[in-house]
């Protein structure tokens, strides 16, 4: 399973975007991206930005990412049971 995390460019530089998520720093292609500047938020998927994506968006989807992290590490869910 994959899954996209958006990730705001903060330097680009030939090309190669240095994206920053929750404090971790990346590279990431801009080859297939034409129009993304430093402050956008991207998509990366394998090592390369494929998609801006708006704040708003970016803003609700690491929430409910950090609340889907919280509740797993709680245990939430977990059951021993066989059915």
């Amino acid at each position: 399973m994959c899954l996209a995390i958006p990730s705001k460019i903060t330097r680009i530089e030939n090309n190669m975007a240095t994206i920053d998520v929750d404090g971790v720093q990346r590279q990431a292609s801009m080859l297939l991206l034409e129009d993304a500047a430093v402050g956008d938020y991207v998509i990366v998927h394998a090592g390369f930005a494929i998609h801006k994506i708006d704040e708003a968006t970016v803003m609700e989807t690491l929430k409910f990412l950090k609340e889907a992290a919280a509740f797993v590490e709680s245990g939430g869910g977990e059951s021993n049971e066989i059915e």
